[in-house]
C-alpha cells in the first residue's frame, strides 16, 4: 500500500477490522454502518436545506434534499446522486459533499434518495433518478432556480447513474443536460480491467463486494450488458452533456472510469478526466477523512462546470 496517501492508509487499517461486507446480507451492513455515531464535520454555510417527497410513478415517493446557496437566484441546478452500489448509502451519506457543492458552484443542488436493491433492482433506481430528474426540470422556478441550466452528478453507483440519466435524456428527448459530473463512476460489471486486478482486495471496495453490489443490482445475468447499467457498452456515445471524470488511482473502477472518458471524447463529447493519485474509492463523501481533496475535487468541478455549462448555453 506505498502507493497510498497517508489519511487512505490509516483510514483503510481502520476499515480492514470490520467484517467482510461482502460475507453479510444488505440489511446487515445498512444496520453496521448504522451503528457508527455521525462524525461532526465543519458544514457549508447555505441559505436554506429543505427535505420533500416527489413522485416518481402513480404510486411511489422518494425524498430529495434541497441546498440553496445564499444570494437571489434564480440559480442554475445540479442533481446529484449518492453512492453505495445501488444497495447502501442515502442523503445522509452526501450531505457534507452536496453542501460544499452548492456553496462552492452557486446551484442548487437537489439530492436524490432513489430507491434501491435488493428490494428494487434495476431498473427502479434508473427510473427513480430519471423521474427525479424531470421533476427538478418541470419545478426549476419554485425551487428559485434555472431548468436551462442542469448538471448531473454523483459518486460511484451514483456516477453510473448520473452517466445513465445522461443517456436517457439524450434518447428520450428529455431535459436539457449542461454538463455531467462523473465520480469513480461504475461503467460496466464485467470486474476484470487492470484495476480490478491490482486492487482486488485490501482497498475498501473490494472485487467480490462489487460482485457483490452488482448481483444485488441485477435481476439476471444478461442485464450486466444492459447499457443502461453498463454505459461503457453502449455503442452510441454521441451528442451527451460534457463530462467531468474523475477516478481514484487505488481503486478497482479507476479503469473503466478512464476508459469510458476515452469512449466519451472519442465520440465527439467534451470531457476533462484526472485520477487523483494516493486515494482510494469512496473519498469524496467521506468528509471526515479526505476533506482536503473533497475542497479540491469539488474546486475542479466548479471550474469545469462554469466553462462547460457557458459554452452550452452560448451555443443553444
Amino acid at each position: 500500500m506505498t502507493q497510498l496517501i497517508p489519511q487512505a492508509k490509516a483510514y483503510l487499517e481502520a476499515f480492514n477490522q470490520m467484517p467482510q461486507l461482502q460475507s453479510l446480507k444488505a440489511q446487515e451492513v445498512r444496520d453496521l454502518f448504522a451503528q457508527f455515531p455521525p462524525v461532526e464535520v465543519e458544514l457549508a454555510p447555505l441559505a436554506k436545506v429543505e427535505d420533500r417527497l416527489i413522485p416518481v410513478s402513480d404510486d411511489a415517493e422518494i425524498k430529495v434534499r434541497i441546498y440553496t446557496p445564499e444570494g437571489e437566484g434564480p440559480f442554475p441546478l445540479f442533481v446529484y446522486y449518492h453512492g453505495g452500489g445501488w444497495v447502501i448509502g442515502d442523503l445522509e451519506t452526501a450531505d457534507a459533499s452536496c453542501r460544499m457543492i452548492a456553496n462552492r458552484t452557486e446551484r442548487v443542488v437537489v439530492s436524490v434518495d432513489y430507491r434501491m436493491a435488493p428490494e428494487y433492482k434495476f431498473p427502479i433506481p434508473v427510473q427513480d433518478s430519471y423521474a427525479a430528474l424531470e421533476w427538478v426540470s418541470q419545478n426549476a422556478a419554485a425551487l428559485n432556480a434555472n431548468a436551462s441550466n442542469i448538471v448531473v452528478g454523483g459518486d460511484s453507483a451514483g456516477g453510473n447513474l448520473s452517466a445513465v440519466v445522461s443517456m436517457m435524456a439524450r434518447d428520450q428527448n428529455g431535459p436539457a443536460i449542461s454538463a455531467q459530473v462523473l465520480i469513480y463512476p461504475v461503467t460496466d460489471l464485467a470486474y476484470d480491467t487492470r484495476s480490478y486486478k491490482e486492487f482486488s482486495e485490501g482497498y475498501g471496495l473490494d472485487r467480490d463486494l462489487m460482485i457483490w453490489f452488482g448481483d444485488y443490482y441485477i435481476n439476471h445475468p444478461f442485464d450486466a450488458k444492459n447499457i443502461y447499467i453498463a454505459p461503457l457498452r453502449a455503442d452510441n456515445l454521441k451528442n451527451l452533456p460534457s463530462a467531468f471524470v474523475v477516478t481514484a488511482e487505488c481503486d478497482v473502477l479507476r479503469d473503466e472510469g478512464i476508459a469510458y472518458a476515452n469512449r466519451l471524447r472519442d465520440a465527439g463529447v467534451k470531457v476533462e478526466a484526472y485520477t487523483e493519485p494516493g486515494i482510494i474509492h469512496g473519498y469524496f463523501t467521506n468528509m471526515a477523512v479526505f476533506p482536503e481533496q473533497i475542497k479540491d475535487t469539488i474546486s475542479k468541478i466548479a471550474q469545469f462546470i462554469n466553462t462547460s455549462t457557458k459554452v452550452t448555453q452560448a451555443n443553444r
